[in-house]
């Protein structure tokens, strides 16, 4: 758009239909509830690494986005929109950690959600997240990589990985397994050495388990850009490849958001009956889990340097795996030193609720507010990180170079596989001892 070309009306109608659909006893008891007491705020990382200014509280966040939308019942300007992406995007990862400190109750993050989804309907949104919905309608995920690409990727990350593990396998559309495997679609572009991991932890754990030619993405960006459309549309691929391939559960990769988007949001996008997804829905945390505690992965011996454990947001705060992360690196570690907090009270990295992949121009902004998660780091002591999430990975990396951690970022798939015993049918020939 040119300077003297007119900005696009606001379609006050989209937004009404977006707070008509969202208008519900919960909300309105919320909004009517909130005293502005601002108990929420000390909870909040972006609250207390920005010098405790009043613009970050929580509360003051939803009132000057939702809450001025519903007070003009969407007649608001492109001016006020600009205005509220840069609070709805830039000062909230919607954690909701607030939420847990907030006396009535008050769930903020799903009121920033409507406002996101108010200001998207307008195309008032992140650049980046907006062209990651596209990619998602044109190519089912979102780094535009074909199936066709995806599945070569496989093929050669299985062959390269026979030195390893004898035989190694990558199936694709295998029908009734135990798991279908879906990934983050950075894993095949840039990290194909991730799905190789993955596949040795679970030849070694003798599991059944396939990945999709289609519907592999796990990602679902679109639920932080505020386009649920798109959103219904990317978790419905992975529904609909668990039921064309008879899986008996749906397994996501080293992922937070993905996983909630699978398991707890993506069933009320898709409309499927009592809330619940036609497949099972469970996390590489919890399966890795299942196979050391069980046995069926036998350790050389256990991680030795200190080590520490991130939990990602959605994994332990808005998903049912909190402590659970913690537990599994402590049966294969020795030295484990857990941040304060921690599981479900722990604090965001500043990487989740799109921020990473809303590009450079928010960079800044990641780096004052993830000085929190810095802190915790490098209080523990550790030398290296556990991070089962990809966006916390990124984060965390770039806080390393920050503020100068001196740490080693890992994942439970790359630590297993150091550390697990191979099965003499899966010694390759001439490796054994």
């Amino acid at each position: 758009m040119t300077e003297n070309t007119p900005a696009k009306p606001v379609d006050a109608a989209k937004i009404r239909e977006i707070l008509a659909r969202n208008d519900t006893a919960r909300l309105r008891m919320w909004l009517k509830a909130c005293t502005s007491c601002g108990l929420c705020s000390e909870s909040c990382f972006f609250y207390l690494t920005n010098e405790k200014k009043p613009e970050f509280m929580p509360q003051y966040k939803v009132r000057q986005t939702l809450g001025e939308i519903l007070r003009h019942k969407g007649e608001v300007s492109r001016e006020f929109m600009e205005e509220a992406k840069e609070i709805a995007w830039g000062r909230c990862t919607m954690c909701r950690r607030c939420s847990q400190y907030c006396p009535f109750g008050i769930d903020i993050a799903v009121m920033i959600h409507i406002a996101r989804q108010c200001l998207r309907s307008q195309d008032v949104c992140p650049e980046r997240l907006m062209n990651i919905d596209q990619s998602y309608l044109d190519t089912g995920n979102q780094m535009n990589m074909s199936d066709e690409d995806f599945i070569e990727t496989c093929e050669w990350m299985a062959e390269e990985g026979q030195e390893t593990i004898k035989g190694l396998e990558i199936p694709i559309d295998r029908e009734d397994c135990e798991l279908m495997f879906i990934v983050n679609a950075r894993e095949p572009k840039y990290y194909p050495q991730d799905i190789q991991m993955a596949a040795q932890v679970f030849a070694v754990a003798g599991e059944t388990w396939t990945m999709p030619g289609h519907g592999w993405e796990a990602t679902n960006l679109s639920m932080f850009s505020g386009n649920l459309a798109v959103a219904a549309k990317v978790a419905q691929n992975v529904y609909d490849a668990a039921t064309r391939l008879k899986a008996k559960k749906i397994c996501v990769t080293e992922c937070g958001h993905a996983y909630r988007a699978a398991k707890y949001e993506g069933p009320y996008w898709t409309k499927q009956p009592g809330g619940l997804p036609p497949v099972p829905v469970t996390h590489a945390v919890a399966v890795y889990h299942d196979y050391v505690k069980s046995g069926r992965i036998k350790l050389k011996h256990r991680f030795e340097e200190p080590i520490t454990y991130q939990d990602p947001c959605n994994l332990s705060r808005s998903g049912d795996l909190a402590g659970k992360g913690l537990e599994l690196l402590r049966m294969i570690a020795t030295d484990v030193r857990p941040m304060s907090p921690n599981a479900e009270y722990g604090h965001c990295c500043c990487g989740g609720g799109g921020f990473i992949p809303m590009g450079p121009d928010y960079k800044k902004r990641r780096m004052v507010a993830g000085k929190f998660k810095a802190d915790q780091i490098r209080a523990t002591g550790a030398k290296y990180v556990l991070v089962p999430c990809h966006n916390c990975t990124d984060q965390i990396g770039d806080l390393n170079k920050e503020y100068d951690l001196g740490i080693k970022i890992v994942s439970f798939k790359e630590v297993l596989c150091e550390l697990m015993e191979i099965p003499p049918h899966l010694i390759v020939d001439g490796e054994a001892e």
